[in-house]
């Protein structure tokens, strides 16, 4: 394997503390029930109007409040990005061994440009990311594997030598539709419906944290 890829949210940083925190504050300025942290958290990979959803449960996902809701909550998160997040334990030491080793690592993500920009920004990861995929880049977003088809040539190199590593069934997919070695990260934001079972996920490798991520890879490498 000659690089390494990850999904955003939920397997390279952890975000879920600062949406709780902005999904839980406009409960209360709602007059809403609080969510569960753990509620709003298997829903990260949904996106934002998966978690204000769970603000206005009444709420079509396609309708227009809703829609309002949803971009209230990305401005305020937008605003202050990073309060509670941080990379995962131990996951600046492994992206420091594959600098070392000169293996290029990036990003492919269904977050908006503005918000991984801004959020790589503010973790001091901009300069050290090789390659970053957003939404906006691609005509169709994962689990089709058009993102990692981009992201394999702006890095050179051939799906077939690129790992993938994700939380979502959907990472999987795209891993895998596009011919690259899968990881499933079983230690991100694994949505509810699917989290009983995550052999079905079809990844080529399933891993418990960070550490056993580590060791993996210095198997793959």
């Amino acid at each position: 394997m000659k690089a390494v890829l990850f999904d955003l949210d939920g397997t390279l940083i952890d975000t879920a503390a600062d949406f709780v925190r902005i999904i839980q504050a406009m409960c209360r300025e709602q007059g809403r029930p609080v969510v569960d942290a753990a509620a709003i958290r298997s829903q990260v990979s949904e996106g934002g109007r998966a978690m204000v959803k769970l603000v206005f449960p009444e709420l079509d996902l396609d309708d227009p409040v809703l829609w309002q809701h949803r971009q209230a909550f990305l401005d305020t998160y937008g605003a202050d990005i990073a309060v509670d997040t941080a990379l995962f334990e131990g996951m600046d030491t492994l992206l420091q061994k594959l600098e070392q080793r000169q293996i290029p690592w990036g990003i492919v993500t269904n977050k908006p440009r503005w918000l991984s920009e801004a959020l790589l920004a503010a973790l001091h990861l901009t300069e050290r990311c090789a390659v970053l995929v957003c939404p906006e880049d691609v005509k169709q977003t994962k689990p089709d594997p058009e993102p990692m088809f981009l992201a394999a040539k702006q890095l050179n190199i051939t799906p077939e030598q690129i790992v993938y590593i994700g939380d979502h069934p959907r990472d999987i997919d795209a891993g895998s539709n596009a011919n690259m070695p899968t990881v499933l990260a079983a230690y991100g934001y694994l949505p509810p419906e699917s989290a009983h079972d995550l052999a079905a996920w079809g990844a080529d490798y399933i891993i418990e944290d960070v550490a056993a991520l580590d060791t993996l890879l210095d198997r793959l490498i």
